[in-house]
């Protein structure tokens, strides 16, 4: 095994997602299925805010087309290579690529959650003070506000790829997961971990908990500001603009919580919920989107009407 006479490690093995035999066909097959409705889902998504005027102009869709981007970027740093861990030869993965996917992997993530919090605080703006949204919530603050989530994630992915990698790896190369993520790369250093995981700790629940923080408290208000409307028309709409997103981060948060900032953070448990934010809800975003917004499944269709117009149909 590399490594096993004290010299560098250039590659690891990836254990892979824990299944009998007997269903790896079918795992891979499923995973395969996942990751093209991802693409074709988020793709849709794109598509439908960018050709249609009425969405492209509001910056709650300028977000949503942020978000497909992030999501169809974070599962293909994951899912490819839950397929390769899924065939027999294909579990190494090099020291260079360990690092690139780790580094993708919390830069997309936290660039998700950045966004999260700023689709909430755009909601806010909207319901709480909607004679002073446009001039709040212009073009120019929308381009700065995901210009700042994506440079924002860049440098907390940086810092974490950098301080996992600084570390010396030189006995066994074998990592118990199914992707290169932090606790169970730092199990394999062969120096003492315990500040790498203390910094992990406070900088993952530094953002994870300040940006849901934050989102807690824009819906607080928007639920006061609800409330307080006079109709229930009002009401029900107010809220449907709010409840595909609150699902969203709900599906997102509780899992990077159990992974992350619990002291047993390698566990199996942990390995299982990681499928959530690598594979499950960058699936959800565009079905969360396409099928509880009305807006969005109007534009939809005003597309395939016109397409099927073009085509003579």
């Amino acid at each position: 095994m590399d490594g096993a006479n004290g010299t560098p490690l250039t590659e690891f093995i990836l254990t892979g997602l824990p299944h009998p035999p007997k269903l790896r066909v079918f795992l891979l097959l499923f995973f395969l299925a996942t990751y093209i409705l991802t693409q074709l889902g988020n793709l849709l998504i794109l598509l439908v805010v960018s050709g249609t005027p009425q969405l492209r102009a509001r910056p709650m869709y300028i977000f949503l087309g942020v978000l497909s981007v992030v999501d169809m970027g974070i599962s293909t740093v994951v899912v490819p290579r839950i397929l390769t861990t899924l065939t027999a030869t294909g579990r190494a993965i090099s020291y260079a690529g360990c690092a690139a996917q780790l580094y993708g992997y919390h830069f997309l993530g936290s660039t998700q959650c950045f966004l999260y919090t700023i689709m909430a605080y755009d909601r806010y703006l909207a319901i709480c003070h909607p004679l002073r949204y446009p001039a709040v919530m212009t073009r120019r603050a929308c381009s700065g506000l995901a210009a700042g989530a994506w440079a924002a994630g860049s440098f907390h992915g940086a810092i974490q790829a950098s301080l996992t990698f600084r570390l010396p790896y030189c006995g066994p190369n074998e990592v118990d997961h199914f992707f290169c993520d932090i606790p169970a790369v730092l199990k394999l250093a062969c120096a003492d971990t315990a500040a790498n995981e203390l910094v992990t700790l406070v900088d993952v629940g530094a953002v994870a908990s300040g940006c849901f923080l934050l989102i807690l408290l824009s819906y607080a208000r928007i639920v006061r500001a609800v409330l307080a409307m006079r109709t229930a028309s009002g009401r029900r709409r107010a809220f449907s603009t709010c409840g595909s997103h609150l699902t969203l981060v709900t599906v997102y948060y509780v899992p990077c919580a159990f992974i992350y900032l619990r002291p047993d953070a390698g566990s199996p448990l942990g390995g299982a919920a990681a499928l959530f934010p690598t594979a499950v809800t960058p699936l959800l975003n565009p079905l969360i989107y396409t099928l509880r917004n009305q807006e969005v499944k109007q534009a939809l269709k005003r597309m395939m009407g016109e397409r099927r117009s073009a085509n003579g149909i």
